[in-house]
């Protein structure tokens, strides 16, 4: 697996997924004005064994809330996502259907979550005849908190070459929040490594506890029920599976009981039996960031197309709920 990782084959491939989409940015265009000479360097200093991750760029981005990045070099990029396409195969058996994420897992983006959490609750509900709860938890500081020994032992369990294993040793060792903890929210292989360590906590649930009403998206899940009690008792236990074998601590302010006919807030949708519809919150973000577009657009600042390309993004994000009034005000921007 090492050689054909670091071959220049898979390097030039890995190069090119890489950069779709992100062409306009000044580090990845001056890489690819040099493109040959930098994947050449980077294999030779795998081959030799003698590869260094570079140090991280820092910066925040409101999404809503407050993100801390931690942006890798290009050349790192470009490695993570050849090893992000040799270890996904070697993981994706062992996750469960419901796990979703943000990129790494294939057709299990946003959308899709919301879509099967409805449909976990309609068919438990018997098409909304009996009342069924929702548990929403939420890992507090997740990618902040990971445990890197953990995480290196669950990936061991699964890894037999020595080689890929050290590579990916340096590549998370590369970064902590605190001594031995964290994973950066700007890797890609970050996101891989989320599914493998928070599946244990979706083995646990759903083997152990018996619970297949469930899904997860990131760190945030949903258990679904039509017993109440059952739900509150499962908070604890829980608790202390993510404290005991994860290190991980459950956010005490984000945990949700309630009814589904109240509404679900999961993913920036409001899930109701009968409809779902966009976070209020997520609305005023839309035409906020969408106003400040069409005012720089106006300026001569923002090219039409990246103006366009947003707006048919947050056309597209209505597609999944109700949002006739906020889609003709979308559209009313030309």
């Amino acid at each position: 697996m090492f050689n054909k990782i670091i071959s220049l084959e898979n390097l030039f491939f890995a190069w090119k997924e890489f950069k779709r989409g992100k062409m306009h940015k000044r580090d990845v265009e001056n890489f690819a004005l040099d493109v040959e000479d930098h994947i050449f360097a980077l294999h030779e200093d795998l081959k030799h064994g003698i590869y260094c991750h570079s140090p991280y760029t820092a910066f925040y981005v409101r999404d809503p809330k407050l993100r801390h990045i931690h942006k890798p070099a290009v050349r790192d990029r470009v490695l993570h996502h050849a090893i992000f396409m040799a270890l996904e195969p070697l993981f994706e058996p062992y996750f469960i259907f419901n796990s979703y994420s943000y990129s790494s897992r294939k057709s299990k983006g946003t959308h899709r979550a919301v879509s099967k959490l409805r449909q976990l609750a309609w068919r438990l509900s018997r098409n909304n005849t009996k009342t069924v709860w929702l548990l929403h938890c939420d890992v507090r500081k997740f990618f902040d908190s990971v445990d890197q020994e953990i995480l290196l032992r669950i990936i061991k369990q699964r890894l037999k070459d020595d080689k890929v294993f050290v590579l990916i040793e340096q590549i998370i060792r590369s970064f902590q929040t605190l001594s031995g903890k964290g994973i950066p929210l700007g890797n890609l292989t970050s996101q891989l490594f989320s599914n493998v360590y928070l599946n244990k906590l979706d083995q646990f649930i759903t083997q152990s506890c018996g619970i297949q009403d469930y899904l997860r998206y990131a760190d945030d899940f949903v258990i679904i029920s039509k017993n109440k009690i059952f739900l509150e008792s499962l908070i604890s236990i829980v608790r202390n599976f993510l404290e005991e074998h994860l290190k991980l601590i459950l956010h005490p302010k984000k945990i949700v009981l309630r009814p589904w006919h109240q509404g679900l807030d999961f993913l920036g949708y409001v899930s109701f039996p009968h409809h779902t519809v966009l976070r209020t919150k997520t609305k005023r973000r839309m035409l906020r960031r969408l106003r400040r577009q069409y005012f720089q657009l106006e300026q001569g600042v923002e090219q039409r197309e990246l103006f366009e390309q947003s707006k048919q993004s947050y056309l597209g994000a209505l597609r999944h709920c109700r949002g006739n009034a906020i889609k003709k005000v979308i559209e009313n921007f030309s």
